[in-house]
């Protein structure tokens, strides 16, 4: 049985950031996994802001707050590839702070508007402009850097890359959700790799509760198309990752092609509308299952399809008809989502 989320409706304080949580945990029924494997898929589209950077962003400005570093009148920058932005951009106008983000070049325009549509000022920042560090996010972290290294009191950098707050946001909520999810029957858990907040928070909580847990980290291809992963190859490997990296059982490198291939799949087989992100971590899932435990298997599905339009059409992923028909009519499809 599909585990809901809570319903988050009721005493709703005036920002979102109490919304945070408790998303579903939902079965993929008609996917073909050949042994019979149960595998579960966590849909954190359902956050507030539409996708799993919701609870990192929220608990990085709580902590930035409860400091004393983070106060009105100040601005919050941040880098990002998109989503943490997008939900930082959301809980700041709802608090009052204003926002400016430095974003890689290549991240979807359909980011990029919802960024702007969020109050948030963009600095965006090209593949050779810091050449001593890797493509994309790497540039925007250390653009952002050195844009508040002059102006402490004028600006508040939750730097998610380094930042424990992000560790803790799903040591104390996303792990803790899956195990009473599952019951405490989890065998594997699996997710893509971005700033490393997630695949250390999860798998440490995991594992303090059941050392034998097998803890599987996907990342793409290097110079890849797979907005909020990160190739650790030909990029910095974030600090939050370094500090708990021995969490992790294995690594998979995933392909753009085998990533869009089970995107398409997703919503073939089980009429799901996700991101390409979401389509890394199966990806990996199909390259290890055979290898699995029976037991559930717990994948992170980060954010729907609703900011890759133009992304899946590049790729050839889906018609323009094929994906409206989809953002329409997909089951547990964006208009359930807590992201008004």
């Amino acid at each position: 049985m599909d585990v809901p989320a809570a319903s988050l409706q009721e005493n709703v304080e005036p920002t979102s950031i109490k919304q945070v949580g408790n998303t579903p945990l939902v079965h993929l029924t008609h996917f073909r996994f050949g042994d019979e494997k149960d595998v579960l898929a966590k849909l954190e589209w359902f956050n507030p802001a539409g996708s799993l950077k919701a609870r990192p962003a929220s608990s990085m400005i709580l902590a930035g707050e409860n400091r004393g570093v983070l106060k009105k009148g100040m601005t919050i920058m941040e880098p990002t590839s998109g989503n943490t932005g997008i939900a930082i951009a959301k809980f700041a106008r709802e608090l009052g702070y204003k926002v400016e983000l430095a974003v890689p070049e290549r991240i979807s325009s359909e980011t990029k508007e919802t960024l702007l549509s969020g109050g948030a000022k963009l600095l965006v920042t090209e593949d050779d402009l810091c050449p001593r560090v890797g493509p994309g996010t790497d540039q925007s972290i250390a653009l952002a850097g050195a844009l508040i290294l002059n102006h402490p009191d004028q600006y508040y950098m939750p730097n998610q890359y380094e930042n424990e707050a992000n560790f803790l946001s799903h040591y104390r909520g996303t792990g803790p959700e899956i195990w009473e999810q599952t019951h405490g029957k989890v065998k594997t858990f699996i997710t893509g790799i971005g700033t490393g907040g997630t695949i250390t928070g999860v798998g440490t909580y995991l594992k303090e509760n059941n050392s034998s847990i097998r803890v599987i980290a996907v990342q793409p291809q290097k110079n890849h198309h797979i907005q909020g992963l990160r190739n650790l190859d030909e990029s910095e490997m974030p600090e939050i990752l370094k500090r708990r990296y021995n969490v992790i059982d294995e690594t998979i490198t995933v392909s753009d092609d085998e990533s869009f291939h089970m995107v398409n799949e997703l919503a073939n087989n089980e009429n799901l509308f996700p991101g390409p992100s979401s389509g890394a971590v199966m990806a990996g899932l199909q390259k290890v299952i055979g290898s699995l435990d029976h037991g559930p298997i717990v994948v992170i599905f980060g954010d729907d399809a609703s900011k890759y339009k133009s992304v899946y059409r590049e790729f050839g992923v889906f018609t323009a008809e094929a994906y409206e028909k989809l953002r329409v009519n997909s089951r547990f499809n964006a208009s359930r989502k807590t992201n008004s």
